[in-house]
């Protein structure tokens, strides 16, 4: 597989890292190698595989060569700053068939019955509702603390029960919040806490949440990796190669949380303009949010690039531009939020992100309905919250759907 120097920039890797360059047929894209098992040349190579003495493929639940592309593309875009300042840490990735089956089995593996995962309020509703459910179930319990300082981190971990994990998501799902990930890395790890991060909204082309000193990054590849939303997927990057290929390979082997092949064929295409197209999402956001934050009938506009907003400076510190997420506050709470979603014609109603169409939803009866609701207000998700995923559409027009939609509150 190519391999860029370290001096390239995003959208070389995006376009070239991974990519097979022993090809028999010399093919131009890479083939999709939609086959459920690999034949072996004789019983001796078939031992050694199964042995581990040879590399080489056996069946793709347990390794697919169209499934490496995605996981070597990722960890070079998401390990490009990293290995700038220490080119002896190389990141490695691992790809799964959902991003809930990669947050799930990075977790799972990491913590054990009678252990503390530490996070913040305001996670994805799916994975609020896996640690207040099935981790419950399984003895492990969560805390949720703020994460805004070092001394609430300090306290927060000395406070806790065997503390094992420190969870976050910086931009959080859907308010928009940001933590300072190489704080709380600092303040973890000297605890020995691994740090896990989120970094699906922001993507590796404007955050690497393991140059800032987190220990594994998950992303669902299903949002603006893949980028048109013809995929469910997810992948769990980081620097300890052995426990990635081995630990948390096992577990996925076991649990059956592989891609098919297809869909990774599908994420490599999304992720060739990747960078292109995050250029794209975060100019026309900061153009939107910046209108919304003009309109009466809204109350609060949520974006990173807005000065008033509260991690602006944190955001211009940690990330390398704005992203395309906003979330706004309706005067009107439910019923106006019911209104504007019903009337937009050119925006999307559904849910799930990052596809190159603009999307609206409603986090509070939508993706965060799971999520009890004293717990979803202290997150900063109330009734009248939307969210807004903006695409590459012309801005203008944009604009023009949701100026007639608000026009009717």
């Amino acid at each position: 597989m190519k391999q860029l120097p370290l001096t390239y920039g995003p959208s070389s890797h995006a376009i070239h890292a991974g990519e097979p360059d022993n090809d028999q047929a010399r093919a131009h894209v890479n083939p999709i190698y939609q086959s459920a098992t690999f034949g072996f040349a004789d019983v001796g190579q078939g031992r050694r595989l199964f042995a581990g003495e040879e590399q080489g493929y056996i069946y793709s639940r347990w390794h697919n060569p169209t499934v490496e592309v995605i996981e070597e593309k990722l960890a070079a875009l998401e390990g490009v700053d990293l290995r700038r300042a220490d080119a002896n840490r190389a990141v490695t990735g691992l790809a799964f068939s959902s991003g809930m089956a990669a947050i799930s089995s990075l977790l799972m593996t990491l913590l054990r019955p009678g252990d503390t995962i530490l996070t913040h309020g305001g996670l994805y509703g799916g994975t609020s509702e896996l640690m207040q459910s099935i981790f419950q179930d399984l003895g492990i319990q969560r805390v949720l603390t703020d994460l805004g300082s070092p001394e609430v981190v300090e306290a927060a971990i000395r406070a806790a029960d065997r503390p094992r994990v420190l969870y976050l998501e910086s931009p959080a799902n859907p308010v928009l919040d940001l933590v300072d990930i190489a704080m709380v890395a600092q303040a973890a790890q000297a605890h020995g806490l691994k740090v896990v991060v989120d970094n699906t909204f922001a993507t590796p082309i404007l955050q690497q949440p393991l140059a800032l000193g987190a220990d594994f990054v998950v992303h669902s590849t299903t949002k603006y990796l893949n980028g048109h939303g013809t995929t469910v997927g997810g992948i769990v990057l980081g620097t300890d190669g052995d426990f990635i290929h081995h630990d948390l390979w096992e577990r996925r082997k076991l649990l059956g949380g592989s891609p098919s092949p297809f869909d990774a064929w599908l994420i490599n295409q999304g992720l060739k303009t990747l960078a292109l197209r995050m250029e794209r999402h975060s100019a026309n956001a900061l153009t939107v949010a910046r209108w919304l934050d003009t309109q009466s009938p809204v109350a609060r506009v949520h974006y990173p690039g807005l000065d008033h907003f509260r991690y602006h400076e944190l955001a211009k510190r940690q990330m390398k531009g704005f992203g395309g997420m906003i979330a706004f506050e309706l005067q009107g709470g439910v019923a106006a939020g019911t209104v504007v979603m019903n009337t937009v014609q050119l925006c999307s109603l559904a849910v799930s992100l990052g596809t190159v169409d603009t999307t609206i939803m409603h986090p509070a009866s939508m993706s965060h309905a799971g999520v009890p609701r004293e717990q979803r207000l202290e997150a900063g998700i109330t009734d009248g919250l939307v969210r807004l995923s903006v695409g590459l559409e012309d801005v203008e027009d944009i604009i023009d759907d949701l100026g007639r939609a608000l026009g009717k509150i």
